[in-house]
């Protein structure tokens, strides 16, 4: 799959976006590629916001100068936000702890997810991608998530899909299985999620050399140079009969983010973004599924 520099000039037709739990962009970049227009961001955590600003000021310039790339979701008025077509965001996992629900799984109150209930209901998007770690699913034997379903089903009424999907199955040599879940305020809106595509990108590809394992872990955010003989080691290869430890340039191709995106920070705070970035190829071809049901859904209307 293509990543391409710089996003393609909007047009009247465009698809727009807002970027939620935006983190250093790889959502941006996705739905950038495919054309469409982020006219709305929200990222919290200082180092992220500027990664996020370095690589999106010149090519967006609006988001900033028109104040439209916000900090604490918490504390984000929906009037302040313009009208867009699509929510994404990869929202945190930790608020789903038991301590979270002690109140009970039919409340979402006290979780970030309600922030982009909120919006949902205020903004009446036509559609949102959000994602969320795989074991999202059967948290607390399934109760968290059936929470997650019912109230987008029912209290926001949008029609409801989900799926794991991994980093791999669309050509990035790591697992980071993620569980990816999408709808549609008109429940007529035909989805179904992309097919997998073979792998051809291989660890040797990313380090540009021998290296023994075809497909990588999962990046992290934490554990960085536990050994390679370590059980939990995640970061170091054997590469050309040597180890080897990824660096953000290496960490980079991994996740699928073009080769001019910079790191204005240190290389652990780069490695911690990268450990918590999204899979761009696997964003972007679902993103294109989306954007092409919403189009051919408009036009038979």
């Amino acid at each position: 799959m293509k990543i391409v520099k710089y996003p393609k000039k909007n047009q009247e037709d465009d698809v727009s976006f807002i970027d939620l739990f935006a983190g250093i962009g790889g959502f941006h970049i996705a739905f950038a590629n495919l054309g469409a227009k982020c006219v709305f961001s929200s990222e919290w955590d200082d180092a992220a916001r500027k990664t996020y600003e370095a690589n999106f000021k010149k090519t967006d310039p609006e988001l900033f100068d028109r104040g439209n790339f916000a900090g604490d979701i918490t504390k984000i008025n929906t009037k302040d936000i313009p009208d867009f077509d699509v929510l994404t965001g990869g929202f945190p996992c930790q608020p789903f702890s038991q301590a979270g629900f002690k109140k009970g799984f039919n409340d979402t109150r006290g979780t970030l997810f309600f922030d982009i209930v909120r919006i949902i209901k205020d903004k009446k998007p036509k559609a949102f991608f959000i994602e969320n770690v795989r074991h999202l699913l059967s948290h607390d034997k399934g109760r968290t998530f059936a929470t997650i379903k019912n109230v987008i089903e029912n209290e926001l009424g949008y029609s409801f899909y989900y799926k794991i999907v991994k980093a791999s199955d669309f050509n990035l040599p790591q697992h980071r299985a993620r569980l990816f879940m999408v709808g549609f305020r008109d429940k007529k809106t035909p989805f179904s999620f992309p097919e997998p595509v073979k792998l051809r990108k291989t660890m040797s590809d990313i380090f540009g050399g021998k290296a023994i394992k075809d497909i990588g872990y999962t990046l992290r955010v934490g554990g960085r140079g536990s050994g390679i003989d370590d059980r939990r080691n995640w970061d170091s290869y054997m590469v050309d009969g040597k180890v080897k430890r990824l660096t953000p340039i290496e960490g980079r191709k991994m996740m699928g983010f073009p080769k001019n995106f910079k790191f204005p920070v240190s290389e652990a705070q780069a490695m911690k973004q990268l450990g918590n970035a999204v899979a761009i190829p696997a964003i972007q071809a679902v993103a294109e599924a989306i954007i092409k049901s919403l189009n051919s859904y408009d036009k038979r209307k």
